[in-house]
């Protein structure tokens, strides 16, 4: 069923459903056409993803000879898995299908036999590769050299890319490394959202991906640009929403780009004619409801501490000092080692997040039902 609501909480259509970015998305573009490869890092759900649809979406209009390809390896945990997902991504996307394309995936490829189907709907051609065992690298490789030989050029997304670090094969970082540095026609984009990880695979001497990039970090869109968007589409259902209103909604949320839109979809939802913060609260208190058993079942697999902790930090919104003196008393949480410990698994869980200078309940529905009802 196709939505109607234009306040989206998953996908890319168009740029017309998507708010602001104008600046990121040139800059991301302007950083591929003069050949540097970018690292993108942002917190998770605050818009990498729709960014990078959204300069595809651009190039695809202004440069449709540029192949763009966008993979999410989260769900990945081995180099294997990750030579499937690129194989699946690209292979047959270069060529057109015809005994040629046939012959060349044969001709690149001797560490596995690529078997190719055809949608029998849309003729695209899907290409899944039947691994020698133990050939993951070598099969890495001839992807990378089939994409070489193409001469199309290419850009290629690849989502939380720190999951790389995860992988048991070791040298699995180096060795991707080793290839794309030889690519003059494929472009790069490296996304991430566990800031320290990707900082320190792209900005440390010892790491392979050292000082090959161009840094970009995103953060909260623009609360005016952002009241202007939802208004525009607002008025098409005959909604208003004033500065003051939305600032509120924007506040409460810490200008977290999925949890506005979450909320703007449950308005756009239920709201009529001038929405006033009573309306905004209802809907809030109404997305909560949908979520407690979900918030109830996360809670349940914390030890007492880390519930505490997050509670605690739910409690003051923002926690600049963890094992500051008034922090640990005014909230019951004990000796600085425990919560310590707490908080490394909380932030590994991503319950909470790391700011840099600040700490915050990741979940901000999860947050505001913690303060209102502790949790326990």
């Amino acid at each position: 069923m196709k939505t109607k609501n234009p306040f989206l909480t998953y996908g890319y259509i168009s740029p017309e459903f998507f708010c602001d970015r104008e600046e990121e998305t040139a800059t991301l573009i302007s950083a591929l056409e003069n050949g540097r490869n970018i690292t993108l890092v942002s917190s998770r759900r605050m818009g990498k993803t729709g960014l990078i649809h959204n300069a595809f979406h651009r190039i695809g209009k202004d440069m449709p000879e540029v192949k763009c390809f966008y993979l999410d390896i989260f769900p990945t945990n081995s180099l294997r898995e990750f030579t499937l997902l690129l194989a699946q991504t690209i292979l047959g996307q270069l060529d057109s299908f015809s005994e040629t394309m046939l012959g060349r995936l044969t001709s690149f490829f001797k560490s596995c036999r690529p078997v190719v189907s055809v949608d029998s709907m849309t003729g695209a051609p899907s290409v899944t590769l039947d691994f020698v065992p133990d050939n993951a690298e070598q099969t890495l490789g001839e992807i990378f050299e089939y994409m070489k030989q193409s001469g199309r050029e290419c850009v290629v997304a690849i989502d939380e890319f720190q999951q790389i670090t995860e992988y048991p094969e070791k040298g699995a970082e180096a060795m991707i490394r080793s290839h794309i540095q030889f690519l003059p026609n494929v472009s790069f984009i490296f996304s991430g959202s566990k800031r320290h990880i990707m900082l320190d695979m792209f900005m440390s001497p010892k790491r392979p991906f050292y000082q090959s990039t161009q840094k970009m970090h995103i953060g909260s869109i623009d609360e005016r640009k952002y009241h202007r968007f939802a208004a525009c589409h607002f008025a098409k259902r005959g909604i208003t929403m004033d500065e003051g209103t939305f600032h509120y909604l924007y506040t409460v949320l810490f200008g977290h780009t999925w949890y506005i839109q979450r909320l703007l979809n449950k308005v756009f939802e239920i709201c009529e004619g001038n929405v006033c913060e009573p309306d905004i609260n209802e809907c809030i208190r109404i997305i909560i409801s949908e979520e407690e058993f979900n918030f109830q079942q996360q809670l349940s697999m914390l030890t007492l501490n880390q519930r505490k902790l997050l509670t605690a930090i739910a409690k003051e919104g923002t926690v600049e000092s963890i094992n500051g003196k008034d922090f640990l008393q005014s909230h019951s949480l004990g000796a600085s080692s425990s919560i310590n410990r707490a908080l490394e698994n909380l932030l590994k869980n991503e319950f909470v997040m790391d700011n840099g200078n600040s700490y915050q309940v990741y979940d901000r529905f999860m947050g505001i039902w913690l303060r209102v009802s502790c949790g326990f």
